[in-house]
């Protein structure tokens, strides 16, 4: 059986490309059931589309995080999500949902952490060359209700190279990213995942 995956997104959702690439080369046993976004523009569904996955926008207007959370879950569930992973998810989702969805719910944060918790998309990779470090990455980490601070599941690393910008740093980073969702839902479904090893 197929593991079988939900993801939420509210960007271009670059990260979950290597997880459909490898899926469609056979190389990854698992399915994207359903991928939701709070942004109706969010290219993420287009993403989803362009390979055959269910995706659905939700709209968040005028509902609290915990009714919108709600309505997340009982959709993920209706679809069958036994793991759900947030890429470039720009919602901080509730204690309601982390617990619904508890030691199977993953974020990948585009840093080392606990370096640099709690920055979104370009303000990650500007933190991390004003900050001169000599090495950056991204880190896939169960969610809780600290953010950025769940148990870290994978991390992958690269050089900060002199000459580095916020653009050229993101694409190495997202590279980094997109094989790092492979190797942990391939864990996962070897047994090893539900962990937090």
């Amino acid at each position: 059986m197929s593991l079988k995956v939900g993801v939420l997104g509210s960007t271009r959702g670059t990260a979950l490309q290597g997880v459909l690439d490898a899926i469609a080369a056979g190389m990854l046993d698992a399915e994207i059931v359903l991928v939701i976004s709070d942004k109706q523009t969010a290219p993420i569904l287009e993403r989803a589309a362009r390979h055959g996955v269910a995706a659905l926008f939700l709209d968040p207007a005028g509902l609290e995080r915990q009714a919108y959370d709600r309505q997340v879950s009982q959709v993920l569930h209706g679809a069958g999500a036994e793991l759900v992973l947030l890429i470039g998810y720009m919602r901080i989702v509730s204690a309601s949902f982390v617990q619904t969805w508890k030691g199977r719910l993953l974020n990948v944060h585009p840093s080392l952490l606990p370096q640099f918790p709690g920055l979104m998309n370009r303000k990650v990779h500007e933190a991390v060359l004003a900050a001169d470090v000599p090495e950056t990455g991204c880190t896939i980490h169960q969610v809780t209700e600290e953010v950025d601070g769940g148990p870290i599941v994978l991390q992958k690393r690269c050089s900060v190279l002199p000459g580095d910008t916020v653009d050229l740093l993101k694409d190495r980073v997202q590279s980094l990213e997109q094989e790092a969702f492979v190797e942990v839902l391939r864990g996962w479904k070897q047994g090893r995942g539900s962990t937090g090893a």
